[in-house]
């Protein structure tokens, strides 16, 4: 019974990736919670949010030239373009279009100003992209192009600063030549030295030389650049539109359900999925049992037609006839873990007809002595105690009367139904108990002992050294990974064999409420302190005709009073 453990361990990435994934989705509050903020989230800033428009304008940057048209000329000598774009988005340029908005009526501070604006660069170009956002329109377009014309403004001042500097320094130089050239004319005018003549030339070469380069300086053509593209008013906003908005709202949304699903599943110390189940318990998944309709208040599935919950009960019966620790005792508890029992009575009396359909011997021993409700619900007429059993004796269970339950089209199992006693552990320590559960000896015959749930009472301890194989009902989602190592601990210390664990659907809270007050009804039909039972502590016969809970189609006979 080890090798699905094996299996379920020697899992691939993928599967395992696949594992994690559907215990997100078991959550779906918390990824529903997640979307429908993320779409709250999005519509709040398409609707809340003022509406923004951008106007854009290109101007082509470009260098000061002698001559645009010479061949091999070329204006993008030099031109940084980070540096220009730098330029575009200074206080410089924004305080010379600051004062040309103001007499336009539109003061705005530096800062405010540059706030809006965004310069880019399209690659392998010179071409600054001046694009503005604004509350409307007409005021994104006028601030566009202010800022543009502000750019290209300042950028001729320095070009125009830049040449007159330079003019100024060669008139500078210009200056002592000239004063040297006119001292050696005056001088030469009484002499006729080859000396004064040729310094006089020399002179006149520096001066030239000089004169051509101011003369340069001041034909460049200073354009700093065109505006390729004027900004004209936008006709549409601009930013994410409402249904742009909801979709990105409900993405984010659903990455934030993933993540408290992600939370919530770290922090959740139910079992997360199948594999965890298996690992903790120590011992194999049995099978799955479906959920069907109308089936709420019938306890027997076998012998139901097309009934998919009774053919879930006998693969599990197989797979535990062929399992070889069961085999060789055929001895088998059945229990929960905590609170709820029903589900554990429901999977005994089902197991008990499946084997009895596979011609075994059953016997199907209650041995909840705190609650019982098997022989009512099944509708068994049970007899009161035998006669020598003493008022108040413990010995009065389990009783020499066996009640026979015959499931229609599927063979018959004997019952041997619990009661309410004073002294629980000693009634299932005695010996009347340990030869019931050594019948289980006998080739061809089934012990099915049904116990209440480990973890709330020590009844199913007190069992497991003689019956040895252990079967744990359970739904996934209540059970925690805590409880199951620690019924592990306890079958194991108690000298059992967890042979399989059997998983069931969980009740929803208004099903749950539901059968509670039911059971309160049932509980409160019968005599007071008796729970449903005659004076002599057996079942009311008489009086269960009435109960809605039972299981139609069951017939029942008692075979120790020798009739049907």
């Amino acid at each position: 019974m080890t090798h699905p453990i094996r299996a379920l361990e020697e899992q691939d990435e993928p599967a395992l990736l696949r594992d994690q994934f559907r215990q997100l989705l078991r959550y779906r509050a918390l990824l529903a919670v997640g979307v429908v903020l993320g779409l709250l989230g999005g519509g709040w800033l398409a609707l809340s949010g003022e509406a923004s428009y951008t106007a854009t304008g290109e101007v082509f940057v470009r260098n000061a030239t002698s001559d645009p048209f010479a061949t091999g000329a070329s204006a993008d000598k030099g031109i940084n373009i980070g540096s220009e774009r730098q330029t575009a988005v200074s206080d410089a340029v924004g305080t010379i279009a600051s004062r040309a908005l103001a007499r336009r009526d539109d003061r705005v501070k530096v800062g405010k100003l540059l706030a809006g604006l965004q310069v880019t660069n399209p690659p392998n170009t010179l071409v600054l992209r001046f694009s503005y956002t604004a509350r409307t329109p007409a005021l994104a377009k006028q601030r566009a192009e202010a800022l543009a014309d502000a750019y290209l403004e300042i950028r001729r001042e320095r070009t125009e600063n830049s040449i007159d500097n330079m003019v100024d320094g060669y008139r500078a130089q210009l200056k002592p030549l000239t004063e040297q050239r006119d001292k050696l004319a005056g001088e030469s005018a009484g002499t006729s030295g080859d000396d004064v003549t040729s310094a006089r030339a020399n002179l006149v070469v520096a001066i030239s030389e000089l004169s051509r380069k101011i003369s340069e300086l001041r034909a460049l053509d200073t354009t700093p650049g065109y505006l390729n593209k004027k900004p004209v008013a936008p006709e549409k906003p601009t930013g994410a539109g409402l249904p742009l908005l909801l979709g990105l709202g409900g993405v984010v949304g659903l990455a934030l359900g993933l993540l408290l699903s992600w939370v919530r599943l770290v922090f959740d110390p139910a079992v997360r999925s199948t594999r965890e189940l298996v690992r903790s318990l120590g011992a194999p998944l049995l099978g799955t049992l479906p959920k069907e309709r109308g089936s709420q208040g019938a306890l027997l599935a076998i012998g139901r037609s097309g009934s998919r919950l009774a053919e879930e009960y006998r693969a599990v019966a197989f797979r535990l006839a062929y399992d070889p620790s069961f085999e060789q005792r055929r001895r088998l508890l059945v229990t929960a873990p905590r609170g709820d029992n029903e589900a554990a009575t429901a999977a005994a009396v089902n197991l008990a007809a499946a084997f009895a359909e596979m011609g075994r011997d059953v016997l199907l021993v209650e041995a909840d002595l705190r609650t019982p409700s098997l022989a009512r619900d099944l509708g068994a007429a049970v007899q009161g105690r035998p006669r020598w059993a003493a008022e108040g004796d413990d010995r009065a269970w389990p009783s020499d009367s066996r009640t026979n339950v015959d499931v229609p089209g599927s063979g018959a199992f004997t019952l041997i139904a619990g009661r309410r006693i004073d002294n629980v552990p000693r009634a299932l320590t005695s010996a009347p108990v340990s030869r019931i559960v050594a019948e289980g000896d006998r080739p061809g015959s089934v012990v099915i002992v049904l116990a209440p749930p480990v973890l709330s009472y020590a009844d199913a301890v007190a069992l497991i050294d003689r019956v040895e194989g252990v079967v744990v009902v359970c739904d996934p989602r209540e059970v925690h990974r805590s409880d199951l190592e620690r019924i592990r601990e306890i079958i194991g210390a108690a000298g059992g064999t967890v042979l399989g664990t059997l998983l069931h659907p969980g009740r929803g809270r208004f099903e749950r409420r539901s059968r509670q007050k039911s059971g309160r009804r049932r509980t409160n039909g019968g005599r007071p302190g008796q729970d449903g039972q005659d004076g002599r502590g057996g079942p009311e016969g008489s009086e269960h005709t009435g109960d809605p809970t039972e299981t139609l189609g069951l017939r029942t006979f008692d075979t120790s009073a020798g009739r049907r």
